[in-house]
């Protein structure tokens, strides 16, 4: 009589499942060359922010003046932030239909919650990462360009604020890719969204005034003015300068923002400066700064929820 020993092969582990979904969609992500493309389309650009006026003051003879805060004030912009989304995010869900590798993908031992969990925590490294780097590299030219920069240590602060913003658009792409399971779509609406508020908040915003409805749109919101011993600094209170005005808050706590209206009919040629109106309102940096946040993550929950809801509902047709 022989006995029989049934060997059973262990089941992996929760976190060696997803950290798999991650490594794949990872290299997935790395191996497209829009990506690549937008990576070096970034780096071009701050090396122009940062060798340009080197370039000009040696053509013009005028000295650089020196900016020891542009460490901290440097922000990618509304084009950074979308298409750093475009590219990453875009057809992550969407292709997964596409192509038909939903399928095989779902016969492994996997939820659809740890594949859209490990789709979204790979983005997110890959966008954390490449900031990193441009920063890195935005720094430490920053230093030879305009001197010695203050307060290095909120530079993370700035750049968590990116991220942030950046993921606005990741998860409202995530979202249209797992609802319409079709790549075109999906960019053209993003895109369509895109241009709608770059081009018609700031409209807005030169014809009916600094509006507060603009702070809950993502992009650059509402413009306004704080004056910080006898200096007047710019401030835009949307989620495009999150990180900045997160780092103004931490520096001025107590400063307050002026908001005016633009005097169009005061206008005249010649002016250097726009006329504006009489303070319209009065905020402190520190709503302008938890708002935007508050706003930024309301959008990112939202989207990531029906991006999630609907892949997880979704038929799948082999």
């Amino acid at each position: 009589m022989t006995d029989t020993i049934k060997v059973e092969r262990a089941r992996p582990s929760w976190f060696t499942r997803f950290w798999a979904i991650v490594r794949y969609e990872m290299l997935w992500n790395i191996r497209k060359k829009k990506f690549l493309g937008v990576i070096i389309i970034a780096f071009v650009f701050a090396t122009l922010g940062l060798a340009l006026p080197p370039i000009l003051s040696s053509a013009t003879g005028i000295t650089i003046a020196s900016n020891p805060n542009f460490a901290i004030t440097y922000v990618l912009g509304s084009f950074g932030f979308f298409f750093f989304a475009l590219a990453t995010a875009m057809n992550s869900i969407s292709s997964e239909f596409e192509t038909g590798t939903v399928v095989p993908l779902l016969t492994k031992p996997v939820s659809r919650t740890m594949v859209f969990l490990g789709k979204l925590f790979a983005v997110f490294i890959i966008i954390l990462v490449s900031y990193a780097m441009i920063f890195t590299y935005t720094t430490i030219g920053s230093i030879f360009v305009y001197g010695a920069q203050n307060n290095l240590h909120l530079v993370p602060i700035v750049l968590f604020g990116n991220l942030i913003s950046t993921f606005i658009w990741v998860s409202i792409l995530l979202a249209m890719g797992s609802l319409t399971k079709n790549t075109i779509i999906t960019a053209l609406v993003a895109l369509g969204l895109f241009l709608a508020l770059f081009i018609a908040l700031p409209i807005v915003s030169v014809f009916a005034g600094p509006s507060a409805s603009l702070n809950y749109f993502p992009g650059s919101g509402a413009g306004g003015l704080m004056i910080i011993d006898n200096t007047t600094l710019s401030i835009s209170t949307g989620t495009d300068t999150l990180g900045v005005n997160l780092v103004n808050y931490l520096l001025y706590p107590s400063a307050t923002v002026n908001f005016s209206r633009i005097d169009l009919q005061a206008i005249q040629a010649g002016q250097t400066a726009l006329p504006t109106t009489e303070v319209l309102y009065t905020e402190p940096i520190s709503l302008i700064a938890f708002r935007s946040l508050g706003v930024a993550f309301a959008y990112i929950l939202v989207f990531l929820f029906v991006a999630w809801y609907a892949f997880k509902r979704s038929q799948i047709l082999e």
